[in-house]
């Protein structure tokens, strides 16, 4: 069966909940990352929804932050509802996702991940040794993706940024 593709803003929001708490979990909301999502709004163009009829089993969500002067886009969460895991739907959606990024100028990038599968997607951890985050977090997994080469500051704090993007 052939999965369809749309924007998140089109899903109800208690279903991209209910997605959510199925893949991380009722207690996410307590991880760092919600800390840098708790007054901003996703960027519409790079948050996408996979639906299976009228069932969303994937979507990816990604929210403006910053580091100093310098903006970011948040990568994450990135949830496939745990019967469609291992079919690549996140696969997808990262490629959906990174696709559309040009309409915004490849904006560098930031995310809390697994090395090993992020990678494929142009993720490492090189360039935030410096970087903290609002809570606790394990640096090897904060990742970043710079495609074009954006002046990053080397130390500083990533916070939320309502006001971009």
């Amino acid at each position: 069966m052939a999965f369809k593709t749309l924007p998140l803003s089109a899903v109800p929001a208690p279903a991209v909940e209910h997605l959510l708490d199925l893949a991380f979990g009722a207690d996410r909301k307590s991880r760092t990352a919600y800390l840098l999502r708790t007054g901003g709004r996703i960027v519409p163009s790079l948050s996408w929804a996979v639906m299976d009829g009228d069932d969303i089993i994937g979507a990816i969500q990604c929210w403006p932050v910053r580091i100093g002067a310098s903006r970011l886009v948040l990568v994450g969460p990135v949830a496939v509802r745990p019967d469609h895991q291992g079919a690549g739907i996140g696969h997808q959606l990262m490629h959906l996702m990174l696709d559309q990024s040009g309409i915004l100028g490849n904006p560098a990038m930031v995310m809390i991940g697994d090395l090993e599968y992020y990678k494929r997607f142009g993720f490492s951890a090189d360039a935030t040794a410096g970087w903290t985050l609002p809570g606790p977090w394990e640096p090897h997994r904060l990742l970043a993706r710079n495609t074009e080469n954006a002046g990053l500051p080397i130390n500083g704090m990533i916070e939320e940024d309502c006001d971009a993007l």
